[in-house]
Formats: structure tokens, C-alpha cells, sequence
């Protein structure tokens, strides 16, 4: 792998020397920069967008997927992927033919196999960027919100998500969780992270946010934001707040339709808006867009991701947001419902947005802003507004410094024990005992040793943890318990549910893994079987934890937010009395047979006395 064995000063050599041409190259970040020397590097960038291609400006403004380990020999696969879907063989070319500004890693795409090839990758990406006509370093981003979401797997840290966060209610851990991702996102040359998560959650039917959001109350995930955001600041990444203007209150998925959120222009500013405030007065450096309509707010019908009455009305002139401005995913059914893939771009940059992410087709896409600009439509000082706001920041991350990074780096951060130590402290304050009525928990390896888990094991995020049942039978057994899994999924049928009754023969404790339970789901009939054998029944709502409003005749009800290992980990402490339950759910538990009455309130939460 070429980008692997280049020795990083032999890297760093090759910038310098091609960014000399340009217009930063050997100064220090923004961030050491007086007033005076603020000016000067506004200047120099001023200077740099003036050197600049028509080609080369557009370029600047796409953050595109590219397929590989590699920046210069992904494998045939990849390769064959690029040209089907991009027109180019690898990311160099795509840095050499586009200018883009940015690219975004996923673990589909084969860019995030482990922390050594990502770097490396990382590190090929850069080079390709000082090698153009005008030297400009790119800003490699991702998705690691944790939790269900993440693109980087172990041996990476693994942390518990934005809701189990909530739950702990703790910021020193919500800002710790978030400068650990940084310190090992950059240890990888990643340094834009699509999160913190904004987005208030006050819907349970939510298909597309849910656990992903801190919570139901806008103070607490407020706070939750602005401690994130504290985080990646201090870990020198570009953090981000998504998704603007609050996608919290819907039942549809923007990646397959387009959601409408019906609050008033009233419960925007009370619900929506404070998490957004919050970020904002905490320095986060961009704001992803929602592809949702929002008719109080703009009444046309365009989604906010191509809404200048929502993007620049609100987001810049009422708030005063001068960061920049990230739409969601372009190839996401939520903005591509209304307008051509041609116009979707030009229309998101009228709108206020600066960097345009991840369209269907780059060419159709590039070429369609490039039209914009040639026919008038789009002023060249308009995208140039955008190019600067992305070079200052990325001027503020010191890429124009050093883009770099290395083997050393990696090691010595990614993965490291102190951050395996502080996951771990992490989760063990987020685990939610919603009841115990017979205070069968924590249950006790001396009277009752032999335990039985069985349930749901949806696919690992990263595709490097789990699957839960082993993961908590495993803890158990470590814990001085006898643990056997038994895998019966998230719709368990007659025969898997036969075998799981068969084996809680003669077992102490019965702990059942559940996974977003519904009204008709086959889980429900998984656990009655379960309890009507008369072993106590030890639920753990393993993502949204609301199941333990259908979940009847349970003697003990857990959630923990998400499937994870450290977050399953924890709750496998807590069943065992290693440790003591302290989360508070963040959102309220509804009756499911009425909504409107509430079984748990926000802040409920047991423990053992």
C-alpha cells in the first residue's frame, strides 16, 4: 500500500514544498493568532480564492464518498465502484479531477478498515491535495457519533451514545466522551465530525433520530451539546450540530421521504432552537441542515436544507451564525423529492449552505453549480462567501500547517487504556433501572449463579462489536455467574421461542435483550413465554427504552440506549451489583396502550439503596 509506507516526514516534506507556492504554508494555527495576525490570514485567504480556478472554487465546496483503503490503491472493487459511480479510479484522482474540498469516510466504502490504514489513507488524501494546481489540504469528515452510529471500530474507543449520555446527565462526561473521539478521530487525520446531535427528541415514534438524540428536554440537551462541543474544540476538531432546524418531531426518515414538522414558530424557539443557541455560543464550527419541511418557518415547502428564509433568515441573521453551514446528504430521498440533482446543489448554496455533502452524481452535481455560476445565477462572490468560510476553518484546525499525521500518533492515542477505562466509567453512569418491583436486582452469583440470555443481536454499528447476548453473557460469566446466549433475533419465531422456553429450564435468572419492541412484535410473545415459566425475567432494552411499557410481567426492566459492547458491558455490571444503576431516562416512558399518560417520567431512574 503506497499511502502506508510513505514515512511521514517525507510527507511532510512534499507539502511544504507544494504548499509554498500557496498561501499559508509554514504558519502556525489561527488559534496561537492575534487580532493583527488574524487579519493578515483572512488576507493570505483572500489571496489563496483569488489563485483560484472557476474549476478549483467549485471544487472547494464538495465533501464526496470515495471508495478504498487507499488514496492511490484501493482494491478492484473499489476501483470498479469509483468508476461506475464517480467517473474516477481512486481518491487522488477524484482530489485531481473535482478540487473537492472535503471527503467523508464510511465503512461500506472500505475507508475505515483499522486506525493504521486510516491514517494512511488520511495521509494519501492530503498529499493529493498539496499536489494540485493550487495547493489546498482537505477535510477528511465522518460520522462517529457513537452509540449506533459510528464509521471507526474497535480497536478504536467505543463510547456510549449521545441518549445514554443524556441519561448520565453528566456534561464532565458528555464533554470527556466527545475530546476522547476528537483526540482519536485526529490521531487518524479525521477532523470533521458529524455530531453532536441536536435534535430534541420529543417524538418515540421517530424512525431516524431517537437514541441519536440526548433527549426529550431542550435545557438538558442543550447542555449536552455545548459540553460536546467543549470537547472536540479542545481536540481540534470540527464539530457539528445537526440537524438545523430540529428534526426531532417527526415519523418519517429523510433518507427515504420528506419529513413535515408541525411545530408553531412558538415551540421552534422552546423545543428546537435551544440546543442550536447553545452550540452556536459554544464555538461550534458547522451546522448540518435537515432535509425536513418546516411551514411555520418557511411556508414554501422547500426543505431547510434549501431554504434561505431557514438558513439565512434564521440560522445566520437571527442567530448570527457565521460558521459554516453543512447540508445533510444530498443523495438522502428527503431533498431530492422536488428538485433535480443538478439543481438540488445551486439551490442549497442561494439557500446559505457552504459545503454541499455527498451528492448521487458529483458530475451532474459540479456541473450543475458551475452552470449556476456561467449563466449569473450564482454570483462567483456568493461561492466565494462559502470557500472562505471553509478555508478559515480549516485554517483553524492547522491543516494548512500540518495535515498530517503518523504511525506514532495513532498508537499512542487510538484505542489507548485510559480511554477504554473512561468508556467504561463512562457507561456505568447511563445504565437505567426503570423497575425492580421484587427487587430481584442485582442478582447474586451465590444463590443463584445460573443464568440464561437470550434475544436480540442486531448488527454491530461498526461491524467490530457483539453480539449483545454474548457480549452479556460473557460479562456475566466474568462476574462469577454461568451464562449461556441464545440468540433469537429481533422477530423470534415459534421455534426459536420453543428452544429459549426449553432452555430456561432450571435456571436461576432469565435475561431477555429487547430491541425497540412494537405492539405486534414477536419479542412480546417471547417474553410472556419467558415469565410464565416462573424464572425471573430480567429485561434490557438494548436501543429506545420504551419497551417496558409492552413488556408485562418482568421482574426487573433496564435500558441501555444502545447495543454496544461498553454500554451492554455496564448493564451486565449492574444486573451482577458490580456496580450501582445511576442513569435518569431523558425521555418520558408513554402508557402504550394510552400516550397520553405517562408510565416514566423524564428523570426516573432506580438504584439499589
Amino acid at each position: 500500500m503506497q499511502d502506508r509506507s510513505i514515512p511521514r516526514r517525507t510527507l511532510l516534506a512534499a507539502g511544504a514544498a507544494t504548499a509554498a507556492a500557496g498561501a499559508l504554508a509554514g504558519t502556525a494555527p489561527q488559534a496561537a493568532a492575534g487580532e493583527h495576525d488574524r487579519q493578515d490570514r483572512h488576507d493570505r485567504l483572500r489571496r489563496l480564492i483569488s489563485r483560484m480556478s472557476l474549476e478549483e472554487k467549485i471544487g472547494q465546496l464538495f465533501v464526496m464518498r470515495v471508495y478504498g483503503h487507499s488514496a492511490t490503491e484501493p482494491d478492484q472493487a473499489d476501483i470498479d465502484a469509483n468508476l461506475a459511480e464517480i467517473g474516477v479510479r481512486t481518491a487522488a484522482e477524484l482530489i485531481q479531477r473535482y478540487h473537492v474540498g472535503g471527503i467523508i469516510y464510511f465503512a461500506w466504502a472500505h475507508n475505515t478498515r483499522d486506525p493504521q490504514q486510516i491514517a494512511a489513507l488520511s495521509n494519501g488524501i492530503q498529499r493529493a491535495g498539496l499536489a494540485q494546481r493550487t495547493p489546498v489540504p482537505l477535510l477528511v469528515s465522518t460520522d462517529q457519533e457513537h452509540g449506533i452510529v459510528a464509521r471507526v471500530g474497535r480497536p478504536a474507543t467505543l463510547l456510549p451514545g449521545a441518549m445514554a449520555l443524556g441519561a448520565g446527565g453528566s456534561r464532565g462526561d458528555a464533554r470527556a466522551a466527545a475530546r476522547i473521539a476528537g483526540d482519536e478521530l485526529a490521531a487518524m487525520g479525521i477532523r470533521q465530525n458529524y455530531a453532536p446531535v441536536a435534535d430534541v427528541n420529543v417524538n418515540p415514534a421517530n424512525p431516524v433520530i431517537g437514541v441519536r438524540s440526548f433527549g426529550a428536554e431542550a435545557a438538558a440537551v442543550s447542555r449536552m451539546v455545548a459540553a460536546q462541543t467543549g470537547g472536540y474544540r479542545a481536540a481540534r476538531i470540527a464539530a457539528t450540530a445537526k440537524h438545523f432546524p430540529g428534526h426531532g418531531d417527526t415519523t418519517v426518515d429523510s433518507h427515504t421521504g420528506i419529513p413535515v414538522i408541525t411545530h408553531t414558530r412558538e415551540e421552534w424557539e422552546r423545543i428546537d432552537a435551544p440546543p442550536f443557541r447553545a452550540a452556536i455560543a459554544a464555538g461550534i464550527d458547522s451546522i448540518m441542515t435537515a432535509h425536513i419541511q418546516f411551514p411555520a418557518l418557511d411556508p414554501s415547502n422547500d426543505p431547510a436544507t434549501l431554504s434561505r428564509p431557514i438558513l439565512t433568515g434564521i440560522l445566520r441573521e437571527e442567530l448570527g451564525y457565521d460558521g459554516v453551514v453543512v447540508t445533510d446528504a444530498l443523495n438522502m430521498e428527503g431533498v431530492r423529492d422536488k428538485y433535480g440533482d443538478d439543481r438540488v446543489p445551486v439551490l442549497a448554496l442561494l439557500a446559505g449552505v457552504d459545503q454541499l455533502l455527498n451528492p448521487p452524481d458529483l458530475a451532474v452535481a459540479w456541473n450543475g453549480v458551475r452552470d449556476a455560476v456561467e449563466s449569473g445565477e450564482l454570483s462567483v462572490a456568493r461561492i466565494e462567501e462559502s470557500i472562505l468560510r471553509i478555508l478559515r476553518l480549516k485554517d483553524r484546525l492547522g491543516l494548512f500547517h500540518d495535515p498530517f499525521t503518523d504511525a506514532r500518533t495513532v498508537d499512542r492515542t487510538v484505542g489507548r487504556r485510559s480511554h477504554l477505562a473512561a468508556a467504561d466509567r463512562i457507561a456505568e453512569g447511563t445504565t437505567t433501572l426503570l423497575a425492580n418491583p421484587d427487587r430481584v436486582l442485582p442478582l447474586r452469583r451465590r444463590s443463584g449463579p445460573d443464568l440464561l440470555v437470550v434475544g436480540a443481536d442486531p448488527a454491530s454499528p461498526t461491524g467490530t462489536t457483539g453480539p449483545p447476548t454474548t457480549v452479556l453473557a460473557r460479562e456475566l460469566t466474568s462476574l462469577g455467574f454461568r451464562a449461556d446466549a441464545l440468540s433469537t433475533g429481533t422477530a423470534p419465531t415459534a421455534a426459536q421461542i420453543d428452544a429459549a422456553v426449553a432452555a430456561a429450564a432450571g435456571r436461576d435468572a432469565i435475561v431477555v435483550a429487547t430491541y425497540n419492541v412494537t405492539a405486534a412484535s414477536s419479542q412480546r410473545t417471547l417474553v410472556a413465554r419467558l415469565v410464565a415459566t416462573g424464572v425471573p425475567v430480567v429485561a434490557v432494552a438494548i436501543r429506545n427504552p420504551y419497551d417496558v411499557a409492552r413488556l408485562d410481567g418482568v421482574a426487573a426492566s433496564l435500558a441501555t440506549y444502545s447495543w454496544t459492547d461498553v454500554e451492554v458491558r455496564a448493564a451486565a455490571r449492574v444486573i451482577a451489583g458490580a456496580a450501582r444503576p445511576q442513569g435518569r431516562l431523558p425521555v418520558p416512558v408513554r402508557y402504550a396502550d394510552d400516550p397520553s399518560r405517562t408510565l416514566y417520567p423524564i428523570g426516573h431512574g432506580l438504584s439499589y439503596r
